[in-house]
């Protein structure tokens, strides 16, 4: 009768710890999702991740707002190791500028592999411009090149991220032209469009949300964008395409976990980043900069990533961070 008794006693038992773990399940996040950007506010990335906290909230996709953390330096490799560091958490996503990003991977003074993440989805690219002070100096790309070409290495171009996808634009446009161009280095491409717009830079090639304020101002002109198409905030200004450079790219947006993370948490999270882009909020920011939509789940976003090894490698060793 005893066993009996015990035996019905640990049934009940493990029933209830088989509801609290359906229960646990069910309301994951159980805590704020901790959103993190590799570049200071203002950033392009930063902006992206915030536009992601506010639609999760207003979506009611969690019941506690995202905390941002702005983890700035290294190339990325701060908010990198960071993340590295978080292994299995699945409350900790970061913010994937795929430029700077694949530069941390691809480098061998650094120790991160793409092992080390769990690719969660690609959002859209968001294209790059060629954005230059507003006081007339610079009318068009011609101009800009032809002066680069008289002065090599007198032109000042201003970047967030000396491996970013603003630089990746100008090693392009440096092997198409055979101009050299002298970098500056800034936490943020706001803030380097905040230098070009005080006249202090020539010049820009981040993305147009995050100089938009001083384009309204006019003290930054935009030249070029680097899409596929014209942008439709600017719909006067060429693609480099148009003017016969055939370059097209951008920084590709998504989001990654670390590694370890459990599959049901992945698959809810990239649920909530497919809904969001369904949003209104979310519909309004890509068309008023131009993202060039494209959703990738983990996988495929694993294959894309992969697929640019080369790319990357040929591009670090123009800059000196890898050797031939």
């Amino acid at each position: 009768m005893h066993s009996t008794i015990l035996r019905g006693f640990d049934v009940v038992i493990l029933g209830a710890a088989c509801a609290a773990s359906t229960v646990a399940a069910q309301v994951f996040p159980s805590q704020p999702l901790e959103l993190v950007a590799h570049t200071a506010a203002g950033g392009g990335t930063d902006q992206f991740v915030r536009l992601m906290a506010e639609i999760l909230t207003r979506e009611k996709m969690v019941s506690q707002m995202p905390v941002i953390a702005n983890r700035v330096g290294g190339g990325g490799a701060i908010a990198y190791n960071y993340v590295k560091g978080k292994r299995g958490d699945p409350h900790v996503i970061l913010a994937v500028a795929t430029g700077t990003f694949m530069s941390a991977l691809t480098r061998t003074d650094l120790s991160f592999s793409l092992d080390d993440f769990t690719p969660l989805a690609f959002l859209a690219m968001d294209p790059q411009i060629i954005a230059v002070t507003g006081d007339g100096r610079f009318n068009n790309v011609k101009e800009l090149i032809d002066a680069a070409k008289r002065e090599p290495n007198s032109i000042v171009s201003a970047i967030a991220s000396a491996t970013g996808s603003g630089r990746l634009f100008q090693y392009m446009l440096e092997k198409e032209t055979g101009v050299k161009f002298k970098y500056v280095s800034f936490k943020s491409g706001a803030e380097a469009g905040t230098a070009v717009a005080g006249g202090h830079i020539h010049l820009t090639t981040e993305n147009l949300s995050e100089v938009s304020a001083h384009v309204e101002s006019k003290k930054i002109r935009v030249l070029a964008v680097t899409g596929e198409r014209r942008m439709a905030p600017l719909p006067e200004v060429p693609t480099m395409k148009e003017l016969g450079y055939p370059i097209v790219v951008g920084t590709g947006r998504g989001f990654a976990l670390p590694a370890g993370v459990p599959a049901a948490a992945v698959a809810t999270l990239e649920g909530m980043v497919r809904r969001a882009m369904t949003s209104k909020i979310w519909k309004d920011y890509s068309a008023a900069n131009n993202f060039e939509e494209n959703f990738l789940d983990g996988a495929q976003f694993r294959k894309y990533l992969d697929s640019r090894r080369e790319e990357f490698r040929g591009f670090l060793t123009h800059v000196g961070l890898l050797k031939k």
